[in-house]
């Protein structure tokens, strides 16, 4: 029965042994001492009364002074024996006790686990994810080691188990009725997981989130279904967003040539743009380019109507031809694309930031507080002298990969405060932070809960996930049922949420259309925008996808 107890059982246990054992002992040591050093005789009741009294410092009474020096010290002594007695007694002995009866409240057991998601561990990665299933009303348990974080868990209404796998091999029973295992631990405590769960019957799909790409072979070996690596696609789509090379802002523009160029301009506050809407600027009437859409609080917003205001501080998303986008760029601000990109922060993130970077040739300035291999500049992002030492006014882009997120909201208010012009991009933790990172100047801020919640988003509720990244196309199609309209007129963005930016007819390509111009059936039109607006738009316009050539 004992060796069942828990460590604050028997710290208890030792402090009703102790107490009563040190009042015996120090009421005897009194009475020896008063009855032949004090020459005052004291009974061991009186003795014993006087050393809980000490003990507890409620006072001595008649017992007090005392002449001799060994009994002066020797009170001493015993009363800072009593303080002692008091100071610990609560946090060492008491409060572990009261908080392992409270733990005793969480479950240590799996409950009835049909057609629930099984999560081992909790963390960054899987809290936007948790947040969706319990939006949606979708069953899961969490399995937690850490039991103040359990209790946390609990608090916030999610059902958790608290439980040490590796110990306790009874903590997964009935994990083989589950519909899905989750495991975001380390990645030797996700092997041991997916192990244990395999050997209790689970056959169900099995999702492991790694740190470490290497592991991924030997995690499938014992029984994973798949694993993946937040943190890469992370890294690889801040890289994206900081990059023209790595993956073009608009797939298919090539085809186009030199007729049309597509360019992104930052909308400063004192622009003529700034808060204006597109019927009011008649930018295709006066300049001859088409809004494509704007990047505002890091989401792409397309233009599927007039009436849609610029946004101070947006990124415009434009299409013409180039002499008509010089003219564009005056009334806002150009986004520099020349400059190196700023790496500040060179973990797990950053370094692969940096590694799809320059394997897309694309020259890069790594800034970190820790000289490394690969570390350009040591220093603090926070202090413009790191900034002024990185030439970040000239940079073609800032990728912020720290990894606290207090730290990484202040540095986008410090760089975007140095570079207002310069456009940021921040990597994150915990996916309620994005919002505060684009209140203080980020363009394009991803915390790793999102990557992951849309990665399981397709395996664990059969919908298909959000690209991590939204891209635009060009797509050039026949003329289909546009033909006999003007291409401007016939309601295209409002039906579909597209762009016609150029019409193809005979080997000349017109990217301003006058009042009369009119699509005819055998024109060649090319369309922009997002790859859901373009199959709206193949279904608006009967454009049958084999009647379509994709650039």
């Amino acid at each position: 029965m004992f060796q069942h107890f828990q460590r604050s059982t028997w710290r208890l246990l030792a402090l009703l042994i102790s107490l009563p054992t040190a009042v015996l002992l120090f009421g005897s040591i009194y009475m020896f001492g008063s009855t032949y050093l004090e020459g005052k005789p004291a009974n061991i009741w009186s003795s014993l009364e006087w050393a809980s009294e000490t003990l507890t410092t409620t006072g001595y009474g008649a017992y007090a002074p005392w002449h001799h020096p060994v009994m002066i010290l020797f009170v001493i002594l015993t009363q800072f024996v009593g303080m002692f007695f008091v100071v610990l007694v609560f946090p060492i002995y008491v409060l572990p006790y009261i908080e392992e009866r409270f733990e005793m409240r969480l479950p240590r057991s799996l409950p009835p686990m049909v057609g629930q998601v099984l999560f081992y561990r909790y963390g960054p990665a899987i809290d936007s994810l948790l947040e969706e299933l319990q939006r949606i009303g979708s069953p899961f348990v969490i399995f937690e080691e850490d039991a103040l974080l359990a209790r946390n868990l609990r608090d916030r209404g999610y059902p958790v188990v608290l439980g040490q796998i590796d110990e306790d091999r009874e903590g997964l029973v009935g994990v083989e009725q589950a519909r899905a295992v989750v495991t975001n631990a380390d990645d030797h405590a996700n092997a041991t997981c997916i192990l244990l769960a395999r050997e209790r019957g689970f056959t169900g799909p099995i999702y492991a989130l790694a740190n470490n790409p290497l592991y991924r072979p030997p995690m499938i070996k014992v029984g994973a279904t798949a694993v993946y690596t937040p943190t890469h696609v992370l890294g690889a789509a801040l890289a994206a967003r900081a990059s023209t090379r790595i993956n073009p802002a608009a797939e298919g523009l090539q085809l186009l040539g030199t007729h049309v160029a597509l360019a992104e301009f930052r909308v400063r506050p004192d622009s003529p743009l700034a808060g204006r809407s597109l019927a009011e600027l008649q930018l295709r009437q006066r300049h001859g380019v088409t809004v494509i859409g704007q990047w505002h609080g890091g989401q792409f917003i397309a233009v599927t109507e007039s009436a849609m205001r610029i946004e101070s501080g947006a990124i415009l998303v434009v299409v013409g031809a180039r002499a008509n986008l010089v003219e564009v760029e005056r009334l806002a601000a150009p986004i520099r694309r020349t400059g190196p990109i700023i790496v500040a922060g060179y973990g797990t993130v950053g370094s692969k930031v940096v590694e799809m970077l320059r394997d897309a040739h694309e020259l890069t300035t790594v800034i970190d507080e820790r000289l490394a291999p690969g570390v350009d500049i040591v220093g603090n992002v926070l202090e413009h002298a790191t900034l002024d030492k990185a030439n970040v006014r000239q940079a073609s882009a800032v990728v912020l990969a720290l990894s606290n997120d207090s730290e990484g909201v202040f540095a986008t208010a410090v760089v975007r405060d140095y570079a207002p012009e310069v456009p940021l991009i921040v990597r994150v933790n915990r996916a309620p932070n994005v919002a505060r990172l684009y209140q203080v100047g980020a363009d394009f801020a991803l915390s790793v809960g999102q990557v992951a919640g849309q990665i399981l988003t397709y395996h664990l509720l059969g919908e298909q996930a959000v690209a991590v990244e939204q891209r635009l196309k060009f797509i050039r199609v026949r003329a289909g049922t546009l033909a006999g309209s003007h291409p401007w007129h016939a309601a295209v963005r409002e039906r579909t949420g597209t762009a016609v930016v150029a019409v193809e007819r005979e080997q000349t390509v017109f990217v301003n259309f006058d009042p009369a111009f009119r699509v005819r059936p055998d024109d060649l039109v090319f369309v922009c925008g997002t790859l859901d607006s373009l199959n709206r738009y193949a279904r608006e316009f009967q454009t049958a996808p084999n009647d379509s050539r994709s650039i």
